[in-house]
Order: structure tokens, then C-alpha cells, then sequence
């Protein structure tokens, strides 16, 4: 390098890398906590599903059925046609396996009462109503998520912990 002519040294490079090294080091856990875990995002993902099938029943003024599965930890959604066979749908509502560690603790529905085993289905009718329903999820760490379907609304409360609505 010429006299007077300014640039930085080998050590002050190493210094700069090795300090953006340790400020990546300290930030990467902290953005990773803001991903939501996988009991957050399945219930999400289930309050979606429940407000489609509620819209997609008024709009159309075709029953439409969402089915858990207990024993797969899925759940699934059902239309009647105009022969009152029950058809998969497509798309949102096709069909979804909870996340990795998240299952189905229990389902209470006030007319079917609680149940934890095989198949339960909540009734979404063309007339904007459906059945109300009360979902608890739980984790891996047995962290528990109440999710409960409004009838009237068709909007999804979700509510940290075990809640009781009977």
C-alpha cells in the first residue's frame, strides 16, 4: 500500500468478523423463539379450518362435516351433496395431521358428551350455524389448549390451559 492511503488491517477485519459471529450467536436463539411452537400453530391452523367450513356452509347452503380422528390425530372435512353423499374437500380443509407431539386429548360436544377415542364429527348447517364444540389439545410436554367452536359465529376461542365449559 502506497503512503497515506488508508484501509484496514488483516486483525481489524478478524476482529469485525469475529464480533458479527458472536452477535449472530446471541440474536438465532432469540428469533428462533418467536416461531410459535407446535401447540400454537395447530390450533391456528384449526380455527382456520373451523371459520372456512362455517362460511363455506353459509354460502353455499351445503352441510358441511369436520371429522377428528383420535387414533391418526387428524382431522378432516366432509360436504353433503345434492344426493346427500359426504365428499372429501379440497384445499384448507382437505385433511390435517396435527403437528409432531400435538394430539387430541379429548372432544366435548354438549349433545354427544366428552369422548376421547375414534371419530367425532362437528356439523357445520347451511343456515350459519354449527355444533358447539369443545377441543383439547395437549403437547408433548402436556401442555394443554382449549378450543372452543362458537355455534352461532363460527369463531374458534382458544384459551391457554384445561377449560371447563360443561
Amino acid at each position: 500500500m502506497a503512503k497515506g492511503q488508508a484501509g484496514f488491517t488483516l486483525i481489524e477485519l478478524a476482529l469485525v468478523v469475529l464480533l458479527l459471529g458472536l452477535l449472530a450467536s446471541l440474536s438465532l436463539p432469540l428469533l428462533s423463539g418467536l416461531n410459535p411452537n407446535n401447540l400454537d400453530r395447530a390450533a391456528r391452523r384449526l380455527s382456520g379450518t373451523v371459520k372456512y367450513l362455517y362460511n363455506e356452509a353459509a354460502m353455499t347452503g351445503i352441510e358441511h362435516r369436520l371429522i377428528f380422528d383420535f387414533s391418526t390425530n387428524r382431522y378432516r372435512a366432509v360436504k353433503r351433496d345434492a344426493q346427500g353423499e359426504l365428499l372429501p374437500l379440497r384445499g384448507i380443509a382437505a385433511g390435517y395431521r396435527l403437528p409432531e407431539g400435538v394430539r387430541f386429548l379429548n372432544i366435548y360436544q354438549p349433545r354427544q358428551g366428552e369422548q376421547s377415542r375414534g371419530e367425532v364429527t362437528t356439523t357445520f348447517l347451511p343456515g350459519g350455524w354449527l355444533e358447539e364444540t369443545i377441543i383439547y389439545l395437549q403437547d408433548a410436554d402436556e401442555r394443554k389448549m382449549t378450543l372452543r367452536l362458537a355455534p352461532l359465529t363460527g369463531l374458534t376461542e382458544i384459551f391457554e390451559g384445561y377449560r371447563d365449559f360443561r
